[in-house]
C-alpha cells in the first residue's frame, strides 16, 4: 500500500520545483501500458501545460493541495469553462470528457492534483495539441 500523505506531496513538490517543466508526476500505475493511469501531479506557477485533448479518454483531476485553474476550450482556443479547484473553497475536482480541449494552470506554489485517465500512454499527436496561432 502506498499512502498519499503530506510527506509524499512535499517530496513530489520539491521535485517539481527542481524540474525545468515546473511539474512532476508520481505514478501509481506500474507501466505506461496499464489500462488505468493514476498519479499525483505536483505543479508550480509558471508550468506550461499546452491546451490539449484526449480523443478517446476522459480525464479526472482532484485537488489535493493548493489551487489550480482548469479551463476547457473551443477549437479556436476560446474558453468554454474556467474553474479554480481549491479544497478550501469546496471545489474539489473536474471530469473532462474525451475530445474536449483543456489545460491546467497552477495558481499557488506546492499545488498537487490527483489525475486519473484511461491508459495506454500515447504521446500527443499534432491534432492533440491546440495551436491557436494557426486558427
Amino acid at each position: 500500500m502506498k499512502i498519499i500523505d503530506e510527506q509524499l506531496l512535499n517530496e513530489v513538490s520539491v521535485q517539481a520545483k527542481e524540474s525545468p517543466r515546473l511539474r512532476k508526476n508520481y505514478n501509481f500505475h506500474q507501466s505506461l501500458d496499464e489500462k488505468c493511469h493514476r498519479f499525483i501531479n505536483a505543479v508550480e506557477p509558471g508550468t506550461e501545460v499546452p491546451i490539449h485533448k484526449h480523443p478517446t479518454k476522459d480525464e479526472t483531476f482532484v485537488i489535493l493541495r493548493g489551487k489550480v485553474r482548469v479551463t476547457t476550450h473551443r477549437d479556436d482556443g476560446s474558453i468554454i469553462e474556467d474553474v479554480v479547484l481549491c479544497a478550501e473553497d469546496g471545489r474539489y475536482g473536474v471530469n473532462i470528457p474525451k475530445g474536449l480541449w483543456h489545460t491546467i494552470e497552477a495558481l499557488e506554489p506546492n499545488s498537487v492534483i490527483f489525475e486519473c485517465k484511461e491508459g495506454q500512454f500515447v504521446e500527443h499527436e499534432v491534432d492533440g495539441i491546440l495551436n491557436v496561432e494557426e486558427k
